[in-house]
């Protein structure tokens, strides 16, 4: 679809709009950098981004107590989990440096870019339940986004109190998670409702955690059960095919009782992909590693080329055939948000 052509007046609105926003901008900058030189601020101290509000970060300090602060002039964008540099003040504080980051986890945007959506974490929790219905499609977007990040995926069932009042639920869900089981990763169920949380707590203890997932697995839930008192916004599932609606709107970290910490992100209906590379997806898929490179041609693009060692490797029944289609989903939607269902 092509973009609708602006009109001069509407071009010049927007282009109003957008330099009333950058003063603003400029001036809160100013004002933070004034304080800074006056010694208007306390002391500099280590702190950690605990949530991101617009223009402002809600920080964690060394004593455990939380303010809202600006950021300093040319800062690098800040995202929840990073560790940085502030300075107390009243009523805000400045954030001055950002700490050089051990991961990050990236989302792309409709407009071509990447988006940060969590730094410093250790493990992804793919959250899925039997209600919404999940698809493996979906949960290898998780995967590979994952694994080209090199951050631990783990998934997580939740509302498995569904799955023992249904066995046909159960087994759909034994036969989706299969697959996953025989490539090595973990798996951990658990249910906000009737206990069994057990598993999920030892899972989370001693790493920086985060809970993605399409909206109404049970992510809300499941952090409201962890921390009695939290008290997430938890929504129903739509009737409009069993599709969750979005409660959480800003990703937070919370610190566990058991150790730990866990960022609750905004809920993703899909991962979009589309801004990477055929080779990233390929090495995002585990049982693809031993195979790349053997192929008769070396641009094989493994559909049905003769000699093609993921091919072969399909028909001998060593790669799941829902496996690779889920990667020829994938690579058929790089570079086209539209057809990757990206929202």
């Amino acid at each position: 679809m092509s973009k609708r052509k602006l009109t001069r007046q509407q071009a010049w609105r927007i282009e109003k709009i957008q330099a009333e926003r950058s003063a603003r901008a400029r001036k809160r900058a100013e004002r933070s950098d004034e304080a800074l030189d006056s010694g208007a601020l306390g002391e500099e101290q280590s702190g950690l981004v605990i949530a991101h509000f617009g223009t402002q970060v809600e920080i964690e300090g060394e004593d455990g107590r939380t303010q809202r602060c600006h950021l300093r002039a040319n800062l690098a964008s800040l995202v929840t989990g990073d560790e940085v540099a502030w300075c107390p003040g009243e009523p805000t504080g400045v954030v001055v440096a950002r700490h050089p980051r051990r991961s990050e986890l990236l989302r792309p945007t409709q407009h071509g870019g990447l988006k940060p959506v969590a730094a410093n974490v250790d493990r992804i929790f793919v959250v899925i339940a039997p209600l919404p219905p999940p698809h493996a499609n979906l949960i290898d977007r998780y995967l590979v986004a994952a694994e080209t990040v090199d951050i631990e995926p783990v998934l997580l069932v939740s509302k498995t109190d569904l799955l023992d009042d249904d066995p046909a639920l159960r087994q759909r869900m034994d036969t989706l998670l299969a697959p996953y089981d025989s490539l090595g990763y973990r798996q951990v169920r658990a249910s906000s409702r009737r206990g069994g949380l057990d598993d999920l707590q030892a899972a989370l203890a001693g790493q920086v955690s985060i809970l993605v997932g399409q909206s109404g697995v049970g992510k809300s839930s499941l952090v409201n059960a962890l921390l009695p008192g939290v008290d997430l916004q938890v929504g129903p599932l739509s009737n409009q095919g069993d599709k969750g609606t979005h409660t959480t709107t800003t990703a937070r970290l919370f610190h566990l009782p058991a150790g730990g910490s866990l960022i609750d992100s905004p809920g993703i209906r899909e991962f979009g992909l589309w801004h990477m590379q055929r080779e990233q997806v390929e090495w995002g898929f585990r049982e693809f590693r031993a195979l790349l490179g053997h192929c008769r041609f070396r641009d094989c693009r493994h559909e049905q080329e003769p000699g093609c060692a993921i091919l072969e490797a399909a028909e001998s029944g060593q790669i799941h055939p829902a496996r690779l289609e889920s990667y020829r989903h994938i690579i058929a939607s790089l570079n086209t948000p539209e057809e990757a269902g990206y929202r």
